[in-house]
């Protein structure tokens, strides 16, 4: 008999039919009755056995987390709670759960108190939403590529760039940490070392993207990358995930198209498929919201926020004109901005990015135009001479979610602004070289993907959206 996963026979109303299933015990009441599930789906299957039928030592042992596989009808259920159940003839339990010790019992439990069982933590209707959710948003990010011809790129994950200039990255190295070859001068002898060279984990792969999409015209990256920054938040990760899109032939405003699809697209895959889940998800942030004094609360709920996002359409603005808002704006004028806005050129904070989506604008937002000393050196600079064609999309709730730019495809012009901010043109010839040999108008952006599940499940710490978290202190499993 084959066995069905418990999300197929619940959207099934084949009653009568003979089934056999597998998963784990959430919970057993009444020595009767076995809320099953095998992650497939939020909901559980209801087991309803005759324990006559078995030796009392054999019930003590269905306890929750135990696995077990169960054969029996189909039928109709008759009791409140669930539409159908399963009732069981056959039972075999086919991995033991020992109470006393079991972790997970059915009840609520706190986030930080799951975040110390990460190994386990799978295991809560929680965590089975949220994974579930960013499989689907994985999924739909490679569907809306595919669907517009571009190409999936795997770009390096050791590299001796640093696409961002900011330093704070993992060193790669073979060399006997405790007996380092050493130069006449003192220095570390790198030529002892695997790759000859000082080398380190990508902070990005969007510089190898532009090379490939100077022939391909349309790729992207969706790939691990690693940031050594010491900051222990709970927006913060050493290991996270990364969407990097490039586009030849496109300037900053083909760029801030793609991405709003992009978003609209991913969001309303998973408002689609995984509506129990979101449902599951909305229901508990407002349950958490009750504890929270009012100022503290969302002012939307996590569907509202998400329809938010697919049903308007992006706010475009300059960041010249951002600022002007911000400087004029009650919260400003009257002090209640953590961060006062001063002057043109404040590099703008979560809270004023928040104000502009939620407050002024009520829709997302997309910013560019920003000036070009808080911005990286390969973005183009405009004619003003003072701002360069970037673009941040803001969202409620979150703030920044995509930061993206058309490229400097000039070589002059690039070659300047990497000596004025001490990139080493040298060792970056290989990619000075893409603006000497059939240069073009060109952009891309990056989406941070779990800052995307965040968003999406609505959760607040960005460690319980990504399986194992990497942070300073911690690199369990």
């Amino acid at each position: 008999m084959t066995t069905r996963s418990i999300k197929n026979i619940l959207q099934t109303e084949d009653f009568g039919i003979q089934l056999k299933v597998q998963g784990w015990v959430r919970s057993f009441r009444s020595n009767r009755f076995i809320a099953l599930n095998d992650g497939s789906v939020q909901g559980n299957l209801q087991l309803v056995i005759d324990f006559t039928q078995f030796e009392e030592s054999f019930i003590r042992r269905i306890a929750v987390g135990a696995a077990i596989e169960a054969e029996g009808i189909l039928i109709a259920s008759q009791g409140s709670g669930q539409t159908m159940e399963l009732q069981v003839s056959k039972l075999t339990i086919l991995g033991d759960c020992d109470p006393s010790t079991y972790p997970l019992q059915p009840k609520k439990h706190s986030l930080e108190f799951l975040r110390q069982i990460a190994h386990l933590r799978f295991r809560t209707n929680t965590f089975g939403a949220i994974f579930r959710i960013r499989h689907t948003l994985s999924f739909a990010i490679h569907e809306f590529f595919n669907s517009r011809g571009f190409y999936y790129l795997h770009t390096p994950i050791i590299t001796a760039s640093d696409a961002e200039g900011a330093g704070e990255m993992f060193q790669v190295t073979t060399l006997d940490l405790n007996n380092i070859p050493k130069n006449e001068d003192g220095s570390i002898n790198f030529k002892e070392d695997f790759f000859e060279r000082p080398a380190n984990l990508t902070v990005s792969g969007q510089l190898e993207a532009e090379l490939a999409a100077m022939a391909l015209s349309k790729v992207y990256t969706f790939g691990p990358t690693f940031r050594a920054e010491n900051s222990n938040t709970p927006r913060h990760l050493a290991e996270f995930w990364m969407i990097e899109p490039e586009v030849a032939f496109a300037d900053i405003h083909d760029n801030m198209n793609l991405a709003e699809d992009l978003l609209k697209y991913v969001i309303q895959k998973v408002m689609t498929d995984c509506s129990d889940d979101l449902k599951f998800l909305n229901d508990r942030e407002l349950e958490d919201e009750k504890q929270k004094p009012l100022a503290e609360r969302n002012e939307l709920s996590l569907l509202e926020r998400l329809r938010f996002c697919v049903e308007n359409n992006f706010e475009r603005i300059s960041y010249t004109e951002a600022i002007d808002i911000l400087k004029n704006s009650n919260p400003n004028k009257k002090g209640k901005f953590q961060f006062p806005v001063e002057k043109w050129g404040t590099d703008l904070q979560s809270e004023h990015e928040r104000y502009l989506v939620e407050k002024h604008f009520k829709k997302p937002v997309i910013l560019s135009d920003y000036p070009k000393e808080i911005k990286a050196f390969y973005m183009r600079q405009n004619e003003d001479g003072k701002t360069v064609a970037a673009m941040d999309i803001l969202f409620p709730g979150i703030g920044e979610i995509v930061g993206g730019s058309q490229r400097e495809e000039r070589l002059d012009k690039l070659e300047s602004r990497m000596i004025e901010m001490h990139i080493p043109t040298e060792e970056m010839h290989w990619y000075l070289d893409t603006r000497k040999y059939g240069s073009c108008p060109h952009a891309g952006f990056g989406l941070g993907f779990e800052r995307l599940v965040l968003f999406v499940t609505g959760m607040t710490n960005i460690r319980d959206v990504i399986p194992f978290p990497r942070f300073p202190g911690n690199a369990e499993f």
